[in-house]
């Protein structure tokens, strides 16, 4: 039995090469041929930086989605199927949309993958393939090592990705990981964690956790760990943790070099809004800044305008702000309703969506507003965006940043990889706008579950050894 995973890109313009900032190895697509049993062949191929071989025989194919992939992921789902071969999904986007994606595939998976995926393929090897695979509760997390091997051979940027722990326990509105973990928490066995650093070679570690301090205990535990292993690592973060000394002191002794921080807004008003009043006190964030500073970690803040109060002069102040704090990088977006947010749920009921589904819509492209502001234009406040990353990410800006030799230039490492991250992101300002989801090459229509292929399917290669055997069921 042959499984292909495919990581999906966001989408791809006609002629141009796949934006070289996204293309990180991803880390689902290791999980899941990890948790593939050793007897099945397992083929990998990322659509950001290479074709995807349709015609290469396969049994499954195995694709996991997010909402800003799923136009392509039916894309591709599209020409396997109508080739005869089966397509599995998960994913964010499947966990939150399960009856759109069960449209374009022959079996979902709900939620978590560590043991349902197993269950899967006994149950396609047999015969009796489920149209969808839930996880009620959530997975222990242990025992499951990564299988980076798929990534041989690939151009990937070098930052290596690595997961201690799923969830946060905050309840942003417009975070769609908060609906998708049920605002819980679960982290790795630290020993497990331990293990697979000293199985990598990377010089900088990325930890994807969507809050590596959410449960503080256990971030001391993992830090203490970390401490002899004399790695150098990246993370992302809730603000709070600036005000716990201990924890911060273990954080920078561990290889801390920076965290990924959502500051989002500078107005309270705003923060209240969203479910992030904790920080909209009166000089909240100049004291966290500075207590981060005092311990050497570098800040990637990100702010989001587009709610009720925002208008052009918060998205000029976000920059201001960003420069004054002399961050090492700052992403400024307007606040995007992903399905299954309650965000998603207050515009859809307010009449303010201006997509019934964005990510499908063919004329959305990545940087567009998809709902009406209460105090600025769409269009206005998409260029505000792009005019605050021009600046921010100008030359002059990062040479007045670079000259932070307490903070963003204290080591020569850090100092080099400076630069090197800023001009990549310079050059991406315009790259990002108005980029298509889904590639503009595809022709014809999505196939859904159901509609027979079109005419010209019987000149194509049919590759149904795995089919055959899913429609003996």
């Amino acid at each position: 039995m042959k499984v292909t995973i495919i990581q999906p890109c966001m989408g791809r313009r006609s002629g141009e090469a796949y934006i070289r900032t996204w293309q990180m190895e991803p880390l689902a697509p290791a999980v899941l041929a990890a948790l593939t049993p050793d007897d099945v062949q397992i083929s990998f191929h990322d659509d950001r930086m290479e074709p995807v071989p349709f015609d290469e025989p396969t049994d499954l194919v195995a694709i996991t989605v997010e909402t800003y992939t799923a136009r392509r992921s039916y894309q591709i789902a599209t020409e396997y199927r109508k080739r005869g071969v089966p397509v599995v999904m998960g994913g964010f986007h499947a966990t939150l949309m399960p009856d759109e994606v069960a449209g374009y595939a022959d079996a979902i998976v709900i939620g978590e993958a560590e043991e349902t995926w197993p269950r899967l393929i006994a149950d396609f090897r047999a015969g009796r393939l489920k149209r969808s695979y839930r996880n009620e509760a959530g997975p222990a997390l242990a025992g499951c090592m990564p299988d980076r091997s798929i990534f041989a051979g690939k151009n990937y940027l070098p930052v290596t990705l690595m997961e201690t722990g799923r969830g946060c326990r905050l309840g942003c509105e417009f975070c769609s990981v908060q609906s998708v973990f049920q605002r819980n928490y679960t982290g790795r066995p630290v020993a497990e964690i331990v293990k697979e650093i000293g199985q990598l070679s990377s010089r900088i570690l990325f930890f994807v956790d969507d809050n590596i301090v959410a449960d503080p205990e256990r971030a001391r535990e993992l830090m203490r760990a970390l401490i002899p292993l004399k790695i150098r690592w990246i993370g992302q973060a809730g603000i709070a943790v600036a005000f716990d000394p201990e924890l911060l002191e273990l954080l920078s002794r561990s290889g801390c070099q920076g965290l990924l921080i959502g500051l989002e807004s500078l107005h309270p008003q705003t923060l209240e809004q969203m479910g992030k009043g904790f920080a909209s006190g009166r000089g909240y964030y100049e004291a966290a800044l500075a207590n981060l500073r005092k311990y050497g970690i570098r800040i990637y803040a990100t702010f989001v305008a587009g709610y009720d109060h925002d208008t052009a002069d918060t998205v000029r102040q976000a920059v201001e702000f960003s420069e004054q704090q002399r961050f090492y990088l700052t992403a400024f977006n307007h606040i995007t309703p992903f399905p299954g947010t309650p965000l998603y749920s207050r515009l859809q009921e307010e009449g303010r969506l201006l997509h019934r589904r964005w990510w499908l819509d063919e004329d959305y492209r990545y940087g567009m507003l998809p709902f009406t502001p209460q105090s600025i234009l769409p269009g206005e406040l998409e260029q505000c965006c792009v005019d605050a990353r021009r600046r921010f990410f100008g030359f002059a800006s990062i040479l007045r940043r670079s000259l932070d030799f307490a903070v963003n230039s204290s080591t020569p490492f850090m100092w080099f990889n400076f630069f090197v991250i800023n001009i990549l992101m310079r050059r991406e300002v315009l790259q990002r706008k108005r980029y298509p989801l889904g590639d503009e090459s595809f022709a014809g229509p999505l196939l859904r579950v159901g509609e027979a292929p079109p005419d010209t399917a019987p000149e194509l290669p049919q590759h149904k050894s795995g089919f055959e055997r899913v429609a003996q069921a």
